[in-house]
């Protein structure tokens, strides 16, 4: 019986080229997932797509299999020039395009295609050199794509698939503008295919994949299920000064084999990182300033094991696919409703479960009805929570302070918001 995670669709039964089929075989994939099964059937039958599902549910293969299995099929024109991209997969972050860059590479081992990823903050010689020595599926974000395509480094004459993924993101990090420039200099719609995926299909995204494909078949899949139903969501209301100490206790407990700790400020998580650390904890810092090079290696660390506890800012929260997280703990709350479902969508993803516990302090507090509004229902309190505060915390002392402040819970001090209440 296969997982209800899974449709009864199986990936031998769809007219794949056999060099993605021995990809799939070799990665031990078998059944397609909800939205694979309604994307990879219209998608091989020549239809552009809009699709939107939850991360983690495998839209990255679905997009890729659909390209991968074009470029296989339909050869170069004869007056083609050789080693121009054939497709091109626009990403809105660096982390997103790496990882779909991974999937591809395994999805298509067998395939012979040339596969190059492109983003910025990192190795711009070495990317620029591998655009040049020929590529049929460029991945990457606008602004370097952008840069390299101004330099004269590779043309979009001969794009044959158009890929736009995570296209809300876009629109939130401002890259429409940069999106659009590059449409215009690829072939009409008409004349390639289109594939666009996003977590919502907003007005604004539905008007831009109207305007820029042919004829796009919608696909929703659960787009009223707003929280992945396989996250195990608890709240704990706690004091600044229990922050810290409740955590310790938490992972003290839990002994997840990887917890993502999300934090809203880059001080504070810093903070976070040096208390965790004074408690026997392997920690790191993954925020918007850490260089390109040290993300990667972090991520990397923590998909393989090598790192438990991964401290992060919300530039981690939207598109990255990190097998395995066990629990997500909201250590603050985010301030917009949508990154607490982006949050905890970082568990319990392809179907396997997760737990995800939020910590509402009297900084964040106010942020929690506009949460609960969104997802449509209240988070269940977690049952004996300050029963796990354990005697033994070693406070550390921001930095440039001589003392802790708020008892060194990490939370920081109110500034201005009503104070928290507790549920009865």
């Amino acid at each position: 019986m296969q997982p209800d995670h899974l449709s009864s669709l199986a990936f031998a039964d769809l007219p794949l080229h056999p060099r993605l089929q021995s990809g799939l075989q070799k990665l031990g994939f078998s059944h397609c997932t909800p939205i694979q099964a309604q994307a990879l059937p219209r998608a091989l039958a020549g239809e552009d797509l809009a699709g939107q599902a939850q991360t983690g549910t495998g839209k990255s293969a679905a997009f890729l299999l659909a390209t991968m299995q074009r470029l296989l099929t339909v050869p170069r024109a004869e007056q083609d020039e050789p080693g121009q991209p054939r497709a091109i997969i626009l990403a809105p972050t660096r982390e997103l395009a790496v990882q779909i860059y991974n999937d591809a590479v395994g999805l298509g081992v067998d395939s012979g295609l040339r596969l190059t990823v492109c983003y910025g903050g990192a190795g711009y010689e070495l990317q620029r050199q591998n655009i040049e020595a020929g590529v049929d599926i460029l991945i990457g974000t606008p602004g370097r794509l952008i840069d390299y395509f101004k330099q004269g480094t590779y043309h979009l004459k001969q794009i044959e698939v158009l890929v736009l993924d995570e296209a809300d993101r876009m629109f939130d990090l401002g890259f429409i503008a940069d999106i659009r420039y590059l449409i215009r200099k690829m072939p009409p719609p008409a004349q390639r295919k289109n594939y666009l995926f996003s977590a919502t299909l907003s007005q604004r995204v539905l008007e831009l994949a109207y305007e820029h494909m042919n004829s796009p078949q919608k696909i929703e899949i659960a787009p009223d299920q707003v929280t992945a139903e396989r996250v195990r969501q608890q709240l704990v209301h706690v004091a600044n000064d229990e922050k810290l100490p409740f955590l310790v206790g938490l992972l003290r407990k839990l002994n997840a084999f990887r917890s993502l700790v999300f934090i809203n400020t880059k001080r504070g998580a810093e903070d976070l990182e040096r208390g965790l650390r004074a408690n026997g904890f392997e920690a790191r810092v993954l925020s918007g300033d850490v260089s390109q090079g040290t993300r990667l290696r972090l991520l990397e660390d923590f998909k393989e094991g090598k790192l438990p506890v991964l401290v992060a800012t919300d530039v981690a929260a939207r598109g990255l696919h990190i097998p395995g997280v066990d629990l997500v703990v909201n250590y603050d709350l985010p301030q917009d409703p949508e990154d607490y479902v982006h949050r905890i969508g970082r568990t319990a993803r392809a179907g396997a479960s997760g737990d995800a516990i939020s910590l509402c302090c009297e900084t964040w507090v106010y942020s929690l009805p506009e949460i609960e509004k969104y997802i449509g229902n209240r988070i269940p309190l977690m049952a004996d929570a300050h029963a796990l505060i354990p005697e033994d915390v070693v406070r550390v002392a921001r930095e440039g302070r001589s003392r802790p402040r708020n008892g060194g819970g990490g939370g920081g001090g109110g500034h201005g918001r009503r104070s928290s209440r507790r549920r009865r």
